[in-house]
């Protein structure tokens, strides 16, 4: 019970993360430490092993300088990069591939949908679908990076059992 509540901290906070990041192009930070902080109580009331954590901490640790660099490169923003590395915390090094996948795949929907969007010249009237429409902007990426988190979700050890004691 205690770990499936802390487990609806990642789908909610990555929800949030995608709805904020649409509708302001931002991520604010605490979005992303809540996420990474959330893990250890989790991974803890999930019952894994003291091993299995360290190795899902040293793997959000490596993400997220991975993505600091891809960060510097100018690929992606910080509030992305950040978010990743959190939601990394929860996939682990299982669920890379899945989170990879989804992301990617997530990513190149979302750019042809703007694609698209943008060259049709529509008239938006509201500040977010103006600047979503605009394009001097970039994606609002945490859409995809939810996708592709909550598509690796059921290879994460801590998820598999949070949810599992939401349906006992």
């Amino acid at each position: 019970m205690i770990a499936s509540l802390f487990c609806l901290a990642f789908p909610l906070l990555l929800i949030y993360a995608a709805w904020h990041d649409v509708s302001t192009m931002t991520i604010p930070n605490w979005v992303s430490i809540i996420l990474a902080a959330a893990f250890l109580p989790a991974a803890f009331a999930a019952g894994l092993p003291i091993g299995q954590i360290g190795l899902h901490l040293a793997f959000g640790a490596g993400v997220l300088l991975v993505c600091a660099g891809l960060f510097y490169l100018g690929v992606f923003g910080g509030g992305d990069a950040k978010v990743i590395a959190a939601a990394s915390l929860w996939t682990g090094l299982a669920g890379v591939s899945s989170f990879v996948m989804g992301m990617a795949i997530a990513g190149g929907l979302l750019a042809l949908s703007l694609i698209v969007a943008r060259r049709m010249k529509l008239a938006p009237t509201t500040e977010w679908a103006k600047r979503l429409l605009s394009p001097q902007e970039g994606a609002p990426y945490a859409v995809a990076i939810a996708v592709g988190a909550f598509f690796a979700a059921p290879t994460s050890p801590v998820l598999v059992a949070g949810l599992a004691g939401i349906g006992a």
